[in-house]
């Protein structure tokens, strides 16, 4: 009888320690099936910059998956365990992303390079994106009209000194004569527009800015084979973020498995334009 009184005694001093018990953590609860903690509880927010531009996102809409860098963000969140209906977005400046200290969200996406400086101060997936080079003209140029590297090869090339674009573009394009090397991309754009070179290299998101937001009528003829190696592209998280390694993880399953570059052909080579020249 005495053991019986206290086996029930120690099973409502249990139930009373269990309703008492705290959260998983102060960031949020994690979701079931996860045992990850996030900033809102049983969902997974990301952040990027409003507007978000094509073809990271199409139409400035993240959420609809659409674009290189939605399509990457939930195929992360799906290898976390969060279906895309738990996805949540938020707006936060490219400043705001990089910026030291606790934020809104737990992962930012918004071609954010790696570098020494900034993990100093922030957290970094492994990459989901190395830049690739691309081959930039006018419309009006004798280069337009180009459609491969031999096309290529009479032209007048010019590139940053330097720089990966500069490196790849002797070794892909093999010019017949010398390519014309400026100290910035800003001068190589200025000697395009002044008709002293026939095109530049520069890498692939320069390329799409400056053709969609600087050059009147600028066109981007393709990327470079075999050309990345420039900057690198991660996820962004608070520095010591317990979701740091397992973004990695994610980020590195997509990579192995062949995702990242399925979506990289869909959204940054056919949609954007920019084929891989021959």
């Amino acid at each position: 009888m005495r053991i019986a009184r206290w086996t029930a005694l120690a099973a409502l001093t249990a139930l009373a320690l269990a309703a008492c018990a705290p959260a998983t953590s102060s960031g949020g609860s994690s979701p079931s099936g996860t045992g990850l903690a996030t900033v809102k509880q049983g969902v997974l927010t990301f952040a990027t910059s409003d507007p978000a531009y094509a073809p990271w996102v199409q139409d400035n809409d993240p959420s609809s998956g659409k674009g290189f860098e939605s399509a990457v963000a939930y195929a992360v969140a799906d290898k976390l365990g969060y279906p895309k209906d738990k996805v949540v977005w938020v707006n936060a400046t490219f400043d705001q992303i990089i910026a030291p200290g606790v934020k809104n969200f737990d992962v930012a996406i918004n071609q954010v390079s790696i570098t020494d400086e900034r993990k100093a101060n922030l957290d970094f997936s492994s990459p989901y994106y190395t830049t690739t080079q691309a081959v930039v003209t006018l419309a009006s140029s004798p280069a337009a009209k180009a459609t491969t590297l031999a096309d290529l090869a009479p032209l007048r090339i010019g590139a940053m000194v330097g720089t990966t674009s500069l490196t790849a573009a002797q070794k892909a394009i093999k010019p017949t004569t010398a390519i014309s090397v400026y100290n910035s991309n800003d001068d190589a754009k200025a000697a395009l527009t002044s008709n002293l070179v026939d095109a530049i290299v520069v890498d692939l998101p320069t390329a799409l800015y400056i053709t969609s937001a600087e050059l009147d009528g600028g066109v981007i003829l393709g990327q470079l084979p075999d050309s990345a190696g420039g900057d690198q592209f991660g996820l962004v998280l608070d520095k010591g973020s317990a979701l740091t390694a397992p973004v990695s993880a994610a980020v590195d399953a997509l990579a192995a498995d062949g995702t990242l570059d399925t979506l990289q052909s869909t959204w940054l080579t056919d949609a954007a334009g920019a084929p891989v020249l021959k």
